[in-house]
């Protein structure tokens, strides 16, 4: 069918109708016997191929984007020595176990604070919502890092919530999401403050290496002595 340029665009589609493009459409057909023509009157069009968690996830971000919610300048920056970090994620699950032992590897020093939420299941996007506001209000941690690990869009679709969404990007202590696999993209991905490939790098992001600490220390150390030693050496001549 012919698209006249009233039929190329609708208030309520996030897309532009193209010749050519394959879309499903629900609605109703008529044809006005005087002429035969035929008509069909649209309720929903969609593009052909994207499914409708899709379609949401894709709404939802460009809707987010629009109110600047992504924007690089309202990212809270990420403390380098914390000395708390909380983490909101299943307490059975794999991310745990892996966000503790790098952690624990990286800089025994640091305090980790567990809150058990649902990571997947109708409605367990709350839970998560509830665990990052307890830290945020409590103010007992420096980091909060949102973990799970991978998953199909479907299983995942508890992170592309709005209200997850604008709960992190309401709280002031910063937030890391490592959710899912690399190639793995959520709506608290954009929202958060860092976006981590995985729950394993979460954990890197948030923790200073020790062993790095200590080597600059020295460093910092060795070049302290070498300045009071020449320091002294002059007042002495």
């Amino acid at each position: 069918i012919p698209l006249t340029d009233d039929m190329r665009r609708f208030d309520d589609l996030d897309f532009v109708l193209k010749e050519g493009m394959a879309v499903i459409v629900s609605g109703r057909a008529a044809v006005y016997t005087a002429n035969g023509t035929f008509q069909l009157y649209c309720n929903t069009i969609q593009q052909e191929g994207l499914g409708e968690l899709h379609i949401r996830f894709e709404r939802l971000k460009e809707k987010l984007s629009r109110e600047g919610y992504f924007d690089a300048e309202v990212k809270k920056n990420l403390p380098k020595n914390p000395e708390r970090i909380g983490v909101v994620t299943s307490e059975t699950g794999a991310a745990i176990c892996d966000i503790i032992n790098v952690i624990r590897r990286r800089n025994n020093k640091v305090d980790i604070v567990l809150y058990p939420a649902l990571v997947q299941g109708e409605g367990a996007y709350k839970t998560v919502i509830d665990g990052i506001k307890y830290f945020n209000n409590k103010k007992s941690v420096d980091i909060i890092i949102i973990g799970r690990g991978g998953g199909a869009l479907e299983e995942l679709w508890n992170f592309n919530e709005e209200a997850l969404a604008r709960t992190i990007f309401e709280l002031k202590t910063p937030i890391i999401c490592g959710i899912g696999h690399e190639i793995d993209f959520t709506i608290c991905d954009y929202v958060c403050d860092l976006r981590a490939l995985t729950p394993t790098y979460a954990a890197i992001e948030a923790t200073p290496n020790i062993e790095d600490m200590y080597k600059h220390l020295s460093m910092l150390d060795g070049l302290l002595k070498s300045n009071m030693k020449y320091i002294t050496m002059m007042i002495s001549m």
